[in-house]
């Protein structure tokens, strides 16, 4: 199965309203603002819809619909980076897909590389950190440097974290959709 633009835009509309796992936001919330911000910065189209989906694992997670508490408050790596990429195979490159998989270990890279990154993490990434591995050794972050996609993916991971702003309007869901339409495979 390959999620095409309306699944992607009906997942959002039955699971975009719930929380981002202890941050002010919603789960569409923080695509939009994501997304928003690759725009903002300039960002092609495949890494500003990278944006827009790096986290569409989470609505694609049933058990979450249920949970009383965030994946990390339980304790729980989601693994969430890989659970859409299968579906997205079909529909997007690997411009927009090799960002989404790597953003988790962009997060990993920055707080190993970039002085004060960690204490800039919410609450909540600062425990999935924790569960995804920790900060990386020296040896691993430079392995991760060297990936094709790693400066995407630290883009992405940077939005990701700003992308928690309460309030912050955004342009909706069908702009970033009409966006990735054009970087969709035919």
């Amino acid at each position: 199965m390959t999620l095409d633009l309306a699944e992607i835009a009906r997942l959002f509309a039955e699971r975009g309203a719930l929380a981002y796992a202890g941050e002010p936001v919603s789960q569409l919330e923080h695509a939009l603002q994501c997304a928003w911000l690759a725009e903002q910065a300039g960002a092609g189209d495949t890494l500003v819809t990278a944006a827009l989906l790096h986290d569409l694992g989470h609505l694609l997670i049933a058990e979450h619909q249920t949970l009383s508490l965030s994946p990390t408050e339980l304790g729980i790596d989601d693994r969430h980076q890989y659970i859409a990429l299968p579906l997205l195979r079909g529909a997007f490159d690997v411009a927009v897909r090799e960002p989404i998989r790597l953003h988790v270990d962009a997060k990993r890279y920055l707080c190993a590389t970039r002085p004060g990154y960690v204490s800039k993490l919410s609450p909540d990434s600062v425990r999935s950190l924790a569960l995804q591995g920790g900060v990386m050794d020296d040896e691993a972050a430079q392995r991760f440097a060297g990936l094709p996609w790693s400066g995407d993916a630290v883009r992405l991971r940077l939005w990701d974290e700003a992308a928690k702003a309460e309030g912050l309007r955004t342009p909706p869901l069908a702009h970033f959709l009409a966006t990735a339409s054009r970087v969709m495979l035919r």
